[in-house]
């Protein structure tokens, strides 16, 4: 059973087996078919037509496929590795392990943003920017720019105490837990932590940036806090909704999952722990 762990806790050996799959994988070019998938539906999910990936209560199940998808990739080149979790609540500066040249690399320069440290630099030659949105080949950040704080622990608990799913009109004035962890209202978790590290994570083309997976991890264990405390609160909408994907409607680009079959994310992986 495939175990997420905190990025903190990872030995020196387990970072290395998670870099060198993803730089295999962007070798063989699947990387950037995923960064390709994720970018085509933030460009068509819109608060009043059909959408699945953002802005509706499909957020979190079509997130979690998407993950399970591509951890997948990562485990056929290496059986061992796991995605790891950023807990942005204790990690909070740029100056976070995961920042380190050794692993993910730190921020980038001021003049144009680009990373210069760490094996998804452009000069180390294995991180081409592809799939690019302002025609720039090198992988950008700049962490704490756009906005200057990360979403605290308390912030965190606040959404997490909210006991309904999702209601309508199920989009990003949706007043409910899916609606404030994506960050379109109230504290504003996900979204923010896209706009804190700037650079091709504040894009729709996100997955450039390989953080992309860990901050995905981490809402992802949130979604399962939230089922932990909450077991009687259910996915919304149930029943049949216009431009929703409703408990048993299947998600593209996939056609073959619904969110009924997302909930039980034990079926897949499970967390270090939950606490």
């Amino acid at each position: 059973m495939t175990v997420r762990k905190n990025q903190a806790s990872l030995t020196a050996a387990e970072k290395r087996s998670f870099v060198d799959a993803l730089l295999e994988l962007k070798r063989t070019g699947r990387y950037d078919t995923f960064v390709t998938t994720h970018n085509a539906f933030i460009m068509s999910d819109t608060d009043s037509g059909d959408r699945v990936g953002h802005r509706s209560p499909s957020f979190l199940p079509w997130h979690r496929r998407f993950l399970i998808q591509f951890e997948q990739a990562l485990q056929a080149i290496d059986p061992a590795v796991a995605l790891p979790y950023w807990d942005w609540t204790a990690d909070r500066t740029a100056s976070a392990s995961l920042w380190a040249p050794g692993f993910l690399g730190g921020t980038g320069r001021s003049r144009d943003g680009q990373v210069t440290e760490g094996p998804f630099a452009v000069s180390g030659g294995r991180w081409p920017i592809t799939v690019t949105v302002d025609g720039r080949g090198f992988l950008r950040r700049a962490l704490g720019s756009g906005v200057p704080q990360l979403p605290t622990r308390a912030e965190v608990d606040s959404v997490l105490a909210m006991p309904t799913y999702d209601n309508a009109p199920w989009n990003s004035a949706s007043d409910g837990f899916r609606n404030h962890l994506e960050g379109w209202c109230g504290v504003n978790l996900h979204n923010r932590v896209h706009v804190w590290v700037g650079g091709q994570m504040a894009t729709g083309a996100s997955p450039n940036d390989p953080v992309f997976w860990l901050h995905h991890a981490f809402i992802d264990r949130l979604w399962a806090q939230w089922q932990a405390r909450h077991p009687r609160s259910a996915y919304l909408p149930a029943g049949a909704t216009r431009n929703i994907v409703s408990l048993n409607d299947v998600m593209r680009p996939w056609n073959d999952v619904t969110p009924a079959e997302m909930l039980d994310h034990t079926k897949f992986y499970t967390f270090d722990t939950l606490a």
